[in-house]
């Protein structure tokens, strides 16, 4: 049979993924000749030259048999004129050329068990070595300063090789074949334990050092793959005191992480999709309920049914545990409040020093910072708190091809950044609240990297309509500076675009609940639901929850004592109640005097119809939350009440004229504070909300011929709220869609925006 020669390109999620050591091993056996080299659009290049039949059986080996981590997205093949020119097939020097858009790195991921056993091997080379890693895992995202992604393009081109690792990084038959993050002791990154002023701390074992201050009380800041964490003892209160003291965190619960699965299961329960995802590559934090033994200090997840656990993803994560009996350590993100994760040393002990006592820091420098990602489960399905380490920046598929690349800035709270680019979406780790400049600066870098990872060509920038965000400022700029289109979508619209984007579904009738947007009519929205048709991307609102004052506007989302007195005003006397609590206000008397002025003058106050501030109404009357320390707080609280509950009030959902009631509810829980269970009235008022909600969404899909109901926003987070809504919606006899892949809340309105503008007819 005649040789044929072929040059193959291949793109997706195929450099650092041990991808070039497979096409080595394939090609070699196949019998074929050419080279395989990385590209400067994170693509791949092949050259084959052989038997047709040969390079046929490559090609399918190359998509059958891909490495694990791999992701394939497109295959271009072209035939070649000419003669053979290679004798043997080889790994060539990378190219800086960039043909092809859409390719990208992968996430950073876990230490793999090969890795862990050699870790533990006293006859290995690597034996306790820290850095750890191979082909298969380490950090990847967090490394690469541009493309390709070879060392020198890395934080690991600091270190130059030893012959050992040379060795294997240059043997065709090693796991290490081509790892950009190969490193042993001689050669690789250093750990090193410091004071809190960065004073070295003589250890011949730093790690295990670390590890045994955390069990003697002591708070340490521990520098891992995209930034600092915080960490503590679970068993002690004194640290923790200290640390929400140091942070400003009253009530905000902290991540911990646990050295095994066994360990987890002595105090939170486990279902094998949690367990999945526990010990999934990207390793996140999972939100598990307290089991009744639960034996870890209170001050970790104070007012919560759950608690957010991760396990170890690094071989310093593992050897931190080696020698303490703690059966796990708090780890939380390290940053000032409301500002990014600290990533760099110097800014480590400039912003942690009065802090932490004492740093554990290793000399590798992070290029990008990158936050743990949190997942939850309902039933089977997993639901992102946040979508960030493990599994940023690998894109969302969509089932069609957007015409338009687009750049979308999300909203303010919880934000991301997303490319859209043809059905791929790229959305960014965890930016944060973009409240101030470090914040705001940290979304542009990341985006605009993620551009050039992407080698998109942007055409279009999407934000939200909410004319006094930063992100919508930024996204102006950003427009004008480049030429680009700019396209506005209101909040609870990109949610909903969100949820149709995700499932592939042309029309739907979304319930989208949370704490604010602002509404296409300058309202404050929050419990709305949601026509969208995409054909047209248009979005209508059909129908709402009451609209309810804000007593004090933002002050109201702070105290939501304020919000409930709005509310009962119209129907009770609540002089007396407010006086009994005025020791819940920050200025006591005083404040509750001015609240009922403003109830008697019942103009210029702020009207919403957030579905959020009833749900903090509802845990302010019934004593769950008085104060919002963190974003959910008084809703997180509640739920977490009326997990134990159940429906003692058997309310029928009251729906006027295309509104939800809420003060029938609220009059109601009210009334019975002193009669019912706090958790039977929690888990009531989560019952009246959700029915409601889901037979308006119904009413209206009715109406308008469609059979899919979906939920989105921070709501959607809510067990309780997605499981009756569920129970309703699927009892008509119509579809019920929730989101898997993105977070319902603000973490995955950028990928909302992003799809409204890329299939925007105009």
């Amino acid at each position: 049979m005649d040789a044929v020669r072929v040059k193959v390109r291949v793109a997706g999620i195929i450099q650092g993924v041990g991808f070039r050591p497979f096409v080595y091993r394939t090609a070699v056996k196949n019998g074929l000749k050419g080279y395989v080299r990385n590209m400067g659009d994170a693509g791949v290049e092949i050259l084959l030259e052989g038997e047709e039949n040969a390079i046929k059986g490559f090609l399918r080996d190359l998509r059958e048999k891909k490495p694990p981590l791999a992701r394939i997205h497109e295959i271009i093949t072209v035939k070649l004129n000419g003669e053979n020119q290679y004798t043997s097939f080889t790994i060539e020097k990378s190219s800086n050329e960039s043909e092809l858009s859409g390719s990208i790195i992968p996430p950073d991921i876990a230490i793999c068990n090969e890795c862990l056993k050699e870790l533990r091997d006293r006859s290995n080379p690597r034996y306790e070595y820290f850095f750890i890693t191979c082909t298969d895992c380490g950090p990847r995202y967090t490394i690469i300063e541009r493309l390709p992604y070879d060392r020198e393009n890395t934080t690991m081109r600091e270190f130059l090789m030893c012959s050992f690792c040379q060795k294997e990084y240059r043997n065709p038959l090693n796991r290490r074949f081509h790892a950009q993050t190969v490193a042993c002791p001689k050669c690789g990154p250093r750990v090193y334990l410091t004071t809190c002023k960065g004073e070295l701390v003589p250890a011949s074992d730093p790690i295990r050092e670390a590890a045994k201050l955390l069990a003697e009380g002591f708070i340490v800041a521990i520098k891992g793959y995209g930034g600092f964490h915080v960490a503590a003892a679970t068993t002690k209160d004194d640290p923790l005191i200290r640390l929400r003291k140091a942070k400003h965190r009253k009530q905000k619960p902290f991540a911990i992480m646990a050295p095994s699965l066994e360990v987890v299961r002595s105090f939170a329960e486990v279902s094998p999709k949690e367990a999945e995802l526990l010990t999934s590559y990207a390793r996140p934090i999972v939100l598990l309920k307290k089991s009744s033994n639960y034996h870890l200090s209170d001050l970790i997840a104070p007012g919560l049914h759950n608690v957010g656990v991760m396990l170890p993803y690094t071989g310093l994560h593992y050897m931190l545990f080696d020698s303490v009996e703690e059966p796990a350590f708090v780890m939380t993100s390290a940053n000032p409040p409301n500002q990014p994760i600290v990533k760099d040393d110097d800014e480590a002990l400039k912003t942690l020093g009065d802090i932490v006592d004492y740093f554990l820091f290793h000399n590798r420098r992070i290029a990008h910072r990158c936050d743990d990602s949190v997942v939850r489960v309902h039933g089977e399905k997993p639901v992102f708190i946040r979508r960030s380490r493990g599994f940023a920046p690998a894109p969302v598929i969509l089932r069609e091809t957007a015409e338009k690349c687009v750049l979308a800035l999300g909203g303010e709270l919880n934000n991301t950044a997303c490319v859209l680019l043809g059905n791929k979406a790229f959305i960014s780790q965890h930016i944060g609240d973009v409240e101030n400049i470090e914040t705001l600066d940290f979304l542009e870098s990341a985006a605009k990297h993620l551009i050039r990872l992407t080698n998109s060509k942007v055409e279009v920038v999407a934000c939200d309509i909410h004319p006094k965000f930063a992100t919508t400022k930024l996204a102006r700029d950003i427009a004008e500076e480049n030429s680009w289109r700019l396209f506005q979508i209101q909040h609870h619209y990109a949610h909903v675009a969100a949820l149709m984007a995700e499932h592939g579904v042309s029309e739907i009738v979304g319930v989208c609940c949370d704490g604010y947007g602002y509404g296409a009519n300058g309202e404050a929205w929050g419990g709305e639901i949601i026509l969208g048709l995409k054909d047209s991307m248009e979005f209508k609102r059909l129908a709402h929850l009451e609209k309810q004052p804000m007593l004090g506007a933002d002050l109201a989302t702070r105290y939501p004592l304020r919000m409930a007195a709005g509310i009962l005003y119209k129907k009770v006397d609540v002089e007396y109640w407010l006086i009994q609590n005025k020791r819940r206000f920050p200025h006591g008397e005083e404040e509750v005097q001015l609240i009922l002025q403003q109830l008697k003058k019942r103009h210029g106050t702020v009207k919403t119809t957030s579905c959020g501030r009833i749900l903090d109404a509802v845990a302010a009357i019934l004593g769950v939350c008085s104060e919002r320390t963190y974003e959910g707080e008084p809703a997180m609280k509640l739920e977490a009440a009326a997990m134990k509950g159940k429906d003692v009030l058997r309310l029928k959902p009251i729906i006027e004229s295309d509104t939800l009631n809420t003060t029938e509810l609220v009059l109601e829980i009210f009334e019975n504070r002193e009669k019912c269970a706090i958790h039977d009235l929690a888990f009531s008022a989560h019952s009246y909300l959700a029915k409601g909600l889901a037979e308006l969404a119904i009413e209206k899909a009715l109406e308008n011929g469609l059979k899919t109901v979906g939920f989105s926003g921070g709501v959607a987070c809510n067990e309780i709220f997605v499981k009756i809504m569920r129970e309703t919606v699927e009892a008509a006899g119509l579809k019920f869609l929730v989101h898997e892949m993105v977070p319902p809340g603000d973490g995955g309105l950028s990928f909302g925006q992003a799809f409204a503008a890329g299939f925007s007819p105009s």
